[in-house]
């Protein structure tokens, strides 16, 4: 009786072959969705909204207050131009005079607009020295316009520069560190002007991928199509993804977007080397494949050593001269160490990286072997030279 209650417990506690079978591949869909994890990156990280984007701002305009290392007036007439403009514009007439001053600067000002950015708000700017001023340490940055690529004033700036580098010296040396006609002003301007872009009023928005490519482009456009559970997204092509609000049960564009962005997609990518040739730098993509090859290495070095020598005659010699004598010492080395491997069809990166390394290259090395590899067609990648 007791053997009976046994068995019957053992039965319900090893699993038959179906149950075994489904347990193994609920095994293998937990470990390929936790590497797709690992691998996917949001669509936020990979790709761009139109309209949500940062604008350009510049403009040209003086520091003042500077402790004699502003730009001298002769060898930058713009500067002394800017500055009779500037005074009459205060009520300062200048016409017929000339004007003596190495106190003032003239400038290239810089800035990003965010983008949204309401009017009011504060920006930082970056301002850089035109003329030859030799510092901007102590100036202050009168009131500038800053203009956007349509010619239109977006932001006006003004304040005191702060410089991170300086400049010491006297008649004998002079010591720089950093780049002080180079400064920033943290808040330095305001926004007088806004974009004019409503975009929860749009009913149609495209997604614009930051590397363009076709897998890339559709599963995106599927992956907000499977969260949306309508056909609200169309991959256009290789880098636009088009939204439209119709059928996502989304009030504003905004709504839609901000699920967007948070989705999970795994970007594909081209097989591709990216050599720098001048640094010796090698990154080699995770889909490079390699067929059948085979590579040898070997250099042949010739080394020519010559170490001449004294010969004197012996003493009180009468016929004897000292000379120097002549001694080469010629070494060849054909480096027979080197040995030739064997690249299987279809290796990956590790293989490749592993096979090179045997051969005890370096990278200068590795570069002309990849260059000889994709010049045999056995290379099924793409070379990139910086």
């Amino acid at each position: 009786m007791t053997l009976n209650i046994v068995q019957q417990i053992a039965k319900q506690l090893i699993p038959s072959k179906r149950m075994l079978s489904s347990l193994i591949m609920a095994a293998v869909l937990l470990v390929w969705s936790v590497q797709t994890a690992q691998t996917a990156s949001r669509v936020k990280d990979i790709a761009e909204f139109e309209g949500i984007r940062d604008n350009i701002l510049v403009g040209y305009g003086l520091v003042v207050g500077l402790n004699g290392t502003g730009d001298s007036l002769s060898n930058s007439p713009f500067t002394e131009q800017s500055l009779e403009s500037m005074l009459e514009r205060l009520g300062v007439n200048t016409s017929g005079e000339t004007i003596k001053t190495d106190n003032t600067a003239a400038v290239i000002v810089t800035a990003t607009l965010p983008p949204f950015q309401r009017q009011g708000t504060k920006i930082d700017i970056v301002v850089s020295s035109l003329g030859d001023a030799a510092d901007l340490t102590g100036g202050t940055l009168i009131v500038t316009p800053l203009m956007a690529a349509d010619g239109e004033i977006y932001a006006v700036a003004q304040g005191t520069v702060t410089v991170a580098g300086y400049t010491a010296g006297g008649e004998a040396e002079t010591v720089t560190k950093g780049v002080p006609t180079t400064a920033r002003i943290a808040n330095g301007a305001i926004v007088e002007r806004e974009l004019g872009f409503d975009l929860a009023a749009l009913t149609s928005l495209r997604i614009s991928l930051r590397n363009p490519d076709l897998t890339t482009s559709r599963r995106i456009a599927q992956a907000v199509n499977e969260y949306i559970g309508n056909q609200v997204a169309e991959s256009a092509d290789p880098s636009t993804v088009v939204l439209n609000l119709e059928g996502s049960k989304r009030d504003n564009m905004v709504d839609l977007l901000a699920d967007i962005e948070q989705l999970m997609v795994d970007p594909d990518q081209i097989a591709r080397v990216v050599i720098d040739e001048q640094s010796g730098i090698i990154v080699i993509g995770k889909e490079v494949k390699v067929d059948t090859v085979a590579i040898a290495q070997g250099n042949l070095t010739v080394r020519i050593t010559e170490t001449p020598q004294v010969s004197q005659p012996g003493p009180f010699s009468e016929n004897g001269e000292t000379v120097v004598v002549d001694r080469t010492d010629v070494q060849v080395s054909e480096d027979d160490d080197r040995k030739l491997t064997v690249l299987n069809k279809a290796v990956s990166l590790q293989d490749l990286v592993d096979g090179l390394n045997a051969l005890g290259i370096g990278p200068r090395d590795m570069i002309s072997i990849l260059q000889a590899i994709k010049a045999a067609g056995a290379l099924q990648a793409e070379i990139e030279l910086m």
